[in-house]
Protein backbone atom coordinates (compact mmCIF):
# COMPACT_ATOMS: atom_id res chain seq x y z
CA UNK A 1 0.00 0.00 0.00
CA UNK A 2 1.41 3.64 -0.35
CA UNK A 3 1.18 6.15 2.26
CA UNK A 4 -2.01 7.74 1.28
CA UNK A 5 -3.98 4.38 0.69
CA UNK A 6 -2.78 3.72 4.31
CA UNK A 7 -4.19 7.45 5.65
CA UNK A 8 -7.38 6.34 3.74
CA UNK A 9 -7.52 2.75 5.40
CA UNK A 10 -6.60 4.69 8.63
CA UNK A 11 -9.49 7.23 8.17
CA UNK A 12 -12.29 4.66 7.52
CA UNK A 13 -10.75 2.83 10.42
CA UNK A 14 -11.14 5.33 12.98
CA UNK A 15 -14.64 6.70 11.92
CA UNK A 16 -15.60 2.97 12.74
CA UNK A 17 -13.27 2.66 15.64
CA UNK A 18 -14.57 6.25 17.48
CA UNK A 19 -18.00 4.78 16.93
CA UNK A 20 -17.34 1.48 18.79
CA UNK A 21 -15.68 2.92 21.58
CA UNK A 22 -19.01 5.28 22.06
CA UNK A 23 -21.23 2.26 22.00
CA UNK A 24 -19.16 0.88 25.18
CA UNK A 25 -21.67 1.02 28.14
CA UNK A 26 -21.02 3.68 30.72
CA UNK A 27 -21.56 1.23 33.78
CA UNK A 28 -18.92 -0.89 32.64
CA UNK A 29 -16.06 1.65 32.08
CA UNK A 30 -15.36 1.91 35.51
CA UNK A 31 -14.82 -1.99 36.32
CA UNK A 32 -13.30 -2.34 33.19
CA UNK A 33 -10.62 0.64 34.00
CA UNK A 34 -10.02 -0.70 37.69
CA UNK A 35 -9.00 -4.43 35.65
CA UNK A 36 -7.13 -2.68 33.52
CA UNK A 37 -5.16 -1.39 36.00
CA UNK A 38 -4.36 -4.73 38.41
CA UNK A 39 -3.60 -5.87 34.63
CA UNK A 40 -0.71 -3.28 34.56
CA UNK A 41 0.81 -3.87 37.66
CA UNK A 42 0.45 -7.40 37.68
CA UNK A 43 1.76 -7.50 34.05
CA UNK A 44 4.30 -4.86 33.35
CA UNK A 45 7.70 -4.75 35.36
CA UNK A 46 9.05 -1.62 36.48
CA UNK A 47 12.41 -0.67 38.02
CA UNK A 48 12.15 2.04 40.31
CA UNK A 49 12.57 5.21 39.20
CA UNK A 50 11.75 4.32 35.64
CA UNK A 51 9.61 7.14 34.36
CA UNK A 52 6.26 6.49 32.84
CA UNK A 53 4.32 8.40 30.43
CA UNK A 54 1.27 8.05 30.53
CA UNK A 55 -2.46 9.97 30.27
CA UNK A 56 -5.23 12.23 31.16
CA UNK A 57 -8.60 10.55 29.81
CA UNK A 58 -10.69 12.26 27.66
CA UNK A 59 -14.34 11.76 26.08
CA UNK A 60 -14.86 7.93 26.21
CA UNK A 61 -10.61 6.98 26.43
CA UNK A 62 -10.20 3.86 28.92
CA UNK A 63 -9.52 5.82 32.02
CA UNK A 64 -6.30 5.39 33.47
CA UNK A 65 -6.08 7.60 36.56
CA UNK A 66 -6.02 4.59 38.83
CA UNK A 67 -2.64 3.79 36.79
CA UNK A 68 -1.35 6.95 37.77
CA UNK A 69 -2.11 7.32 41.30
CA UNK A 70 -0.89 3.94 42.24
CA UNK A 71 2.44 4.84 40.48
CA UNK A 72 2.65 8.53 42.11
CA UNK A 73 1.95 6.53 45.91
CA UNK A 74 4.43 4.15 45.14
CA UNK A 75 7.32 7.06 44.71
CA UNK A 76 7.92 5.89 40.39
CA UNK A 77 8.03 8.90 38.62
CA UNK A 78 4.84 9.68 36.01
CA UNK A 79 4.62 12.58 33.33
CA UNK A 80 1.79 14.09 31.21
CA UNK A 81 1.96 15.15 27.73
CA UNK A 82 1.62 18.90 26.81
CA UNK A 83 0.16 19.73 22.87
CA UNK A 84 2.73 22.59 21.97
CA UNK A 85 1.82 22.81 18.10
CA UNK A 86 0.12 20.68 15.76
CA UNK A 87 3.25 20.02 14.09
CA UNK A 88 5.45 19.76 16.95
CA UNK A 89 6.07 17.02 19.14
CA UNK A 90 4.55 16.43 22.37
CA UNK A 91 6.14 17.81 25.99
CA UNK A 92 5.97 15.31 28.67
CA UNK A 93 6.21 17.16 31.75
CA UNK A 94 6.65 15.66 35.40
CA UNK A 95 3.78 15.26 37.52
CA UNK A 96 4.64 15.43 41.25
CA UNK A 97 2.73 14.55 44.04
CA UNK A 98 -0.14 17.25 45.38
CA UNK A 99 1.04 19.28 42.29
CA UNK A 100 -2.00 20.74 40.32
CA UNK A 101 -2.71 20.05 37.14
CA UNK A 102 -3.95 22.35 34.44
CA UNK A 103 -5.87 22.16 30.64
CA UNK A 104 -3.78 21.34 28.24
CA UNK A 105 -4.93 20.68 24.89
CA UNK A 106 -8.02 18.81 23.61
CA UNK A 107 -9.40 18.58 26.71
CA UNK A 108 -6.79 16.81 28.78
CA UNK A 109 -4.86 17.92 31.70
CA UNK A 110 -1.38 18.38 32.38
CA UNK A 111 1.59 19.45 34.63
CA UNK A 112 1.99 23.53 34.91
CA UNK A 113 4.85 25.22 32.15
CA UNK A 114 7.09 25.10 35.28
CA UNK A 115 7.16 21.25 35.86
CA UNK A 116 10.25 19.34 35.03
CA UNK A 117 10.62 17.80 31.53
CA UNK A 118 10.94 13.95 31.66
CA UNK A 119 11.81 11.43 28.81
CA UNK A 120 9.83 8.53 29.55
CA UNK A 121 11.08 4.86 29.84
CA UNK A 122 7.59 3.32 29.80
CA UNK A 123 4.23 5.31 27.34
CA UNK A 124 1.28 4.48 28.88
CA UNK A 125 -0.82 5.38 25.39
CA UNK A 126 -3.88 6.08 24.36
CA UNK A 127 -5.39 5.41 21.31
CA UNK A 128 -8.54 4.12 19.24
CA UNK A 129 -7.77 0.95 18.14
CA UNK A 130 -5.28 -2.36 18.14
CA UNK A 131 -4.42 -4.83 16.27
CA UNK A 132 -2.81 -8.84 16.56
CA UNK A 133 0.96 -6.92 15.49
CA UNK A 134 0.48 -4.57 17.72
CA UNK A 135 -0.09 -2.14 15.22
CA UNK A 136 -1.93 1.06 17.16
CA UNK A 137 -4.55 3.14 15.64
CA UNK A 138 -4.23 6.66 17.13
CA UNK A 139 -6.11 9.52 16.43
CA UNK A 140 -4.65 11.23 13.26
CA UNK A 141 -2.50 13.49 14.77
CA UNK A 142 0.81 12.37 14.85
CA UNK A 143 1.92 13.53 18.14
CA UNK A 144 3.03 10.63 19.48
CA UNK A 145 5.08 9.81 16.21
CA UNK A 146 6.85 13.36 16.69
CA UNK A 147 7.24 12.57 20.23
CA UNK A 148 9.18 9.00 19.24
CA UNK A 149 11.02 10.83 17.22
CA UNK A 150 12.34 13.24 19.32
CA UNK A 151 13.14 11.49 22.24
CA UNK A 152 17.00 9.94 22.80
CA UNK A 153 15.52 6.60 24.70
CA UNK A 154 13.87 3.84 23.18
CA UNK A 155 10.54 3.36 25.89
CA UNK A 156 8.44 0.51 26.10
CA UNK A 157 5.15 1.51 24.47
CA UNK A 158 1.96 0.19 25.87
CA UNK A 159 -1.21 0.67 24.77
CA UNK A 160 -4.53 1.02 27.04
CA UNK A 161 -7.96 0.69 26.01
CA UNK A 162 -11.17 -1.28 25.94
CA UNK A 163 -10.85 -4.88 24.79
CA UNK A 164 -13.72 -4.22 22.26
CA UNK A 165 -11.11 -1.84 20.50
CA UNK A 166 -9.08 -4.44 18.68
CA UNK A 167 -9.81 -4.90 15.12
CA UNK A 168 -8.75 -7.44 12.55
CA UNK A 169 -5.50 -5.13 10.45
CA UNK A 170 -4.71 -1.86 10.58
CA UNK A 171 -2.07 -0.91 7.71
CA UNK A 172 1.47 0.39 9.09
CA UNK A 173 2.97 3.51 7.37
CA UNK A 174 7.15 3.43 7.57
CA UNK A 175 6.81 6.23 10.60
CA UNK A 176 4.64 3.68 12.80
CA UNK A 177 6.29 2.01 15.79
CA UNK A 178 4.38 -0.74 17.08
CA UNK A 179 3.40 -1.55 20.70
CA UNK A 180 5.52 -3.57 22.91
CA UNK A 181 1.91 -4.41 24.10
CA UNK A 182 -1.58 -3.70 25.02
CA UNK A 183 -3.66 -3.72 28.19
CA UNK A 184 -7.43 -4.10 28.36
CA UNK A 185 -9.84 -4.88 31.10
CA UNK A 186 -9.57 -8.41 30.22
CA UNK A 187 -5.39 -8.91 30.39
CA UNK A 188 -2.37 -8.20 28.57
CA UNK A 189 -1.04 -9.28 25.03
CA UNK A 190 2.50 -8.84 24.48
CA UNK A 191 3.79 -8.09 21.11
CA UNK A 192 7.31 -6.86 21.07
CA UNK A 193 10.05 -6.50 23.41
CA UNK A 194 9.82 -8.07 27.12
CA UNK A 195 7.76 -5.63 29.42
CA UNK A 196 6.14 -8.64 31.94
CA UNK A 197 6.67 -8.28 35.12
CA UNK A 198 9.31 -11.00 36.88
Amino acid sequence: MTDEQIEEAKAALRARAHARRATLLQGCRADAAKAAAQHFFSGVALEPGEVVAAYWPIRDELDCKLVLTRLMDEGQPVCLPVVLGDDLPLELRRWDQGAALYPSGFGTLAPDESAPLAEPDVILMPLLGFDQHGTRLGYGGGYYDRTLAAISRTPRLIGFAFSAQEVDYIPRGGHDVPLDAVVTEQGIRYFGAKVAAQ
